[in-house]
């Protein structure tokens, strides 16, 4: 580990840290003046903000299941703690047709392991508008393509959404794009084009897919009898071209209905046939989901999604791979060779352990806004089924923002399944998270 790195990590999250408690317990107010300036309701060229945060987890090891024995063949400990601190800021200057925003991320994290730390740009780009409704973007940019919460089938170059927190911010890729937007006055009330160029060369975007390509995806948005509709593209040779669409309407002002569909008409799949042997194969692929979003009078938010995952395993499939992984136990307790054990890590991350590997999964989660008048308190409750094997999360949390820019988050995230299902095969069988975060 590179002693000066972690120093700098360390000072940059214990300055986040610092600001933030000096914030806090500063004086609300020194002596009160009333007074109208209008420069401070100008609007400022600057913006800054973002949050420094601090984390526990404690997680109970399942021990015996397949991704225990992948990384804990010797002897897999009860449990596991985790101490990790974040900084992340993000700021934007605009100067007449230029804009300049960025995203900069900054953590580090010590467990029973050793200490780890990243410093990240997740956001640097430039904006230039030269007329109403035409943009020109270049730089690294996170995209958000799609209408899932959850998952975005359609996000050809979004990063992979983790499911348990769907609204945290993800590193974007370096592009250049072009957007152009028209309003009208009929029933198609709004059209937006918007193209992206995205490179992958030796050390720019090289884990989006093959080097030396430059790739297309294009995105046409309608708003049309007042129902948002895109229709998304991506081709190129990093990855195989692929189709989408999606959608949302809001039905009434509290109830929406959203969905996306993706085809891909080629593509590599790696699996194990019945004998347990890799397998490669290049298939059609379509995923799909639909979902609503729902507000109820007495400040419950329901959000329900169905997903079909078109490039997942199916049941059989993710049942070999955990089988094979108990037949690479036995070939390591009987000889002291983990040669089988080696060939499914390396399955593993080609596919089996990415987060829902299988193929049909129902996602819920319902939050209720200060229940019985308890204020600044948020109860919320997110479930995950893999519809398939029917194993699934569950994750009871409370969010307490009674303090000014604070918020404290209380997560219980349990894991529940059968043996060779994916949820009963995970590391944990459960995991405890405390969270302290500072916004500014």
């Amino acid at each position: 580990m590179d002693c000066a790195k972690r120093r700098l990590s360390l000072f940059l999250v214990a300055c986040g840290v610092l600001i933030a408690l000096t914030a806090a317990l500063r004086p609300a107010y020194a002596e009160e003046t009333y007074n109208f300036d209008v420069d401070t309701f100008a609007k400022k060229p600057w913006h800054i903000g973002g949050f420094a945060e601090i984390k526990w987890e404690h997680a109970d090891v399942h021990q015996g299941s397949t991704f225990t024995l992948l990384n804990f063949p010797d002897d897999a400990p009860s449990d596991l703690d985790q101490w990790s601190g974040r900084l992340q800021l993000d700021g934007s200057y605009a100067q007449g047709m230029v804009q300049l925003k960025w995203l900069a991320n900054v953590s580090g994290q010590e467990d029973d392991f050793g200490w780890r730390d990243a410093s990240e740009l997740y956001e640097t780009y430039l904006n230039l508008t030269p007329s109403t409704g035409t943009t020109v973007s270049l730089g690294k940019k996170s995209y958000k393509w799609g209408k899932g919460y959850a998952w975005n089938p359609v996000g050809f170059i979004n990063r992979t959404k983790d499911p348990n927190n769907p609204e945290e911010a993800l590193e974007g890729y370096v592009t250049s794009d072009f957007e152009m937007i028209r309003s009208f006055s009929g029933e198609l009330k709004n059209i937006a084009l918007t193209t992206a160029l995205l490179p992958v060369w030796r050390g720019m975007n090289e884990d989006f897919g093959a080097e030396d390509n430059l790739n297309l995806a294009a995105k046409l948005y309608l708003l049309y009898k007042n129902t948002d509709i895109d229709f998304i593209l991506y081709t190129g040779n990093s990855r195989t071209t692929r189709f989408g669409l999606d959608f949302s309407r809001n039905l009434t002002s509290n109830f929406e209905i959203h969905g996306e569909m993706a085809h891909i008409p080629e593509v590599d799949q790696i699996s194990l046939n019945a004998s347990g042997q890799r397998l490669r194969q290049t298939e059609s692929a379509t995923s799909y989901l639909a979902g609503i979003r729902y507000l109820t009078e007495f400040d419950l938010t329901t959000i329900v999604e169905y997903y079909h995952n078109g490039l997942g395993y199916t049941e059989d499939e993710m049942e070999r791979f955990y089988r094979r992984v108990a037949d690479g136990e036995a070939q390591w307790l009987a000889s002291g060779s983990d040669a089988i054990l080696g060939q499914m890590r390396q399955l593993a991350n080609q596919g089996y352990s990415r987060p829902n590997p299988g193929r049909d999964y129902l996602y819920a989660r319902f939050s209720l806004k200060e229940p019985f008048d308890v204020l600044y308190f948020t109860p919320a409750l997110t479930t995950i089924v893999n519809l398939d094997d029917q194993s699934c999360s569950v994750t009871p949390e409370l969010t307490y923002t009674g303090i000014t820019n604070w918020e404290v988050q209380l997560r219980w995230i349990v894991l529940m399944g059968d043996d060779l299902s994916e949820f009963g095969e995970k590391q944990n069988s459960n995991k405890l998270e405390l969270r302290l975060r500072y916004f500014f």
